[in-house]
Formats: structure tokens, C-alpha cells, sequence
């Protein structure tokens, strides 16, 4: 009964979260400045006004591994809450590319990045667009019926999703499409709801010939195929939910996958 209860709880507060935006300020240490979010694209943890405790793991990956002057892509970029805090560490002299296929959720991050101060951030450019396997240009993209941070492209996706809202054509680019297009980066993060090891097949050249350090939200059904494509390339797999200091080389993918170039 009480589970019944809390479902139907959530169910209402989601539907009440569609369309809300609302206005959060990162802590000082990243500069303070304010993203606009949404508990509709991010999720009900997005009500909450302290941005640190949604997702402490990513935000302290983007503390250790994002270094003045980098060049940072985060594909799934969402509201924003890696490529800001990475925005910062790059400082002035860096870039960052937050790649978003939903084009509302892009809309949000292209606010939050007009308002970021140039003395203190990296420019971010937002590309309104989904990454794909090679040779795919318009892909279908599924808008979930709960969080649309479970937005997951055609075939993929999760439980999280709560079935399917509707569906959209959206341009698509292979990671190696990037690669030739825009300036390398030395960081990439990629969370792509279950496209991960299709994402990733389409990065022989960014893998082999950039060798950015990743970081990827592996599916664990996916962890074998991410694992063969990373170890091919010559990639250390580290857990980054593991504080700096604690890791040790582990087999398999983990969830929050860390890979490092050899």
C-alpha cells in the first residue's frame, strides 16, 4: 500500500514538473553560476536546490580530470550539470561541446551558457543533436514518459523511461563526424541511455588517433561490447565511482566506466 502510494505520488509529480524551468546556482568552487533546469528533462531530483548532492561522482570526475585550457565534449549532456562545472575547470582558454538531441533540454543549456562569465568559463557550444553508429544522419529519438533524461534513441533505452511520450527525427553525427569537424578534445563524457557500445564503434579515429580520457555510463548488459572496444584501443577501465587514490584496474566496464589511455 505505501508503495502504491509513493508511485502514484511521483507519477503526479512529474506531470506537475512538465514545462516548470527553474533557476540553480552552482557553489562557488564552480564559479557560481546559474543553470536553468528542468525536473522534467533532469528529473524530480532537480527540485532540490543544492546542485551538488545530484550527482557528487560526475562532479568530482570533472574536479580531478579537467584541466585549464582542455577541450572537453559531454555527449548526453542533459541540463548541463557536467559541461558547466567543466566549463569552469577548463577556464577561458578551454572548450566545451554539450551535445543534447532534445531540443528542448539544448534550449536550456543554451540559456545557462549565455549567462556564463566569460572570465571565469570556458565557451560552451551546444549542438542540438544525437550521436549515433556511423553512417546514421536522422535517427529516432524516443521522449520518455518520465524524466526525459532517459531519452533514449530507437532500440535502446531503459526501464527509467516509463514507456514512451512520443517520437522525433533528430540529425545525427558519429563521434568520428565530430572528430573531423571541430577541435579534438581531451575529455569526452558520454551518457547515451544503452547506445553506448554503438556510440563507441563509431570512434576508430577519436579512440585510436585522439585518445581523449572518457568517461562512460555504461548499461551492464553493455559492459562486455564497451569493454572489447576500450581494451582494443588500448584503454585502462578504472571505476569512477572510486575515490581518486582507491582505484584499481577492474575487468569489465563498470557502470560509471573511467578509461584511461595507455
Amino acid at each position: 500500500m505505501r508503495q502504491d502510494v509513493a508511485a502514484a505520488a511521483r507519477w503526479l509529480l512529474e506531470r506537475l514538473s512538465r514545462g516548470v524551468v527553474l533557476r540553480r546556482r552552482l557553489a562557488a568552487r564552480w564559479g557560481g553560476a546559474t543553470l536553468y533546469v528542468s525536473p522534467e528533462h533532469g528529473g524530480l531530483k532537480y527540485w532540490r536546490w543544492d546542485l551538488e548532492r545530484i550527482d557528487p561522482p560526475l562532479l568530482a570526475l570533472a574536479e580531478e580530470l579537467v584541466t585549464p585550457g582542455a577541450t572537453v565534449w559531454d555527449v548526453g549532456a542533459n541540463v548541463g550539470l557536467f559541461a558547466v562545472p567543466a566549463a569552469h575547470r577548463a577556464g577561458p582558454s578551454g572548450r566545451v561541446l554539450a551535445v543534447e538531441p532534445d531540443v528542448e533540454c539544448a534550449s536550456l543549456l543554451v540559456r545557462t551558457a549565455r549567462g556564463l562569465a566569460p572570465a571565469k568559463y570556458a565557451p560552451v557550444q551546444v549542438l542540438a543533436a544525437a550521436v549515433a553508429p556511423p553512417g546514421e544522419r536522422l535517427v529516432e529519438l524516443a521522449i520518455a514518459e518520465r524524466s526525459r533524461s532517459a531519452n533514449a534513441l530507437a532500440g535502446y533505452g531503459s526501464t527509467e523511461m516509463g514507456g514512451r511520450r512520443e517520437s522525433r527525427l533528430v540529425p545525427a553525427y558519429a563521434l568520428d563526424d565530430l572528430v573531423a569537424l571541430l577541435p579534438t578534445p581531451d575529455l569526452v563524457k558520454i551518457d547515451v541511455e544503452g547506445a553506448e557500445a554503438a556510440v563507441l564503434a563509431g570512434a576508430e579515429q577519436l579512440l585510436g588517433a585522439v585518445r581523449p580520457v572518457l568517461i562512460v555510463e555504461v548499461a551492464l548488459p553493455n559492459s562486455p561490447a564497451v569493454t572489447a572496444v576500450l581494451r582494443r584501443h588500448g584503454y585502462r577501465l578504472l571505476d569512477g565511482e572510486v575515490a581518486r587514490g582507491q582505484r584499481s584496474e577492474v575487468a569489465q566496464a563498470p557502470w560509471c566506466c573511467l578509461a584511461l589511455p595507455a
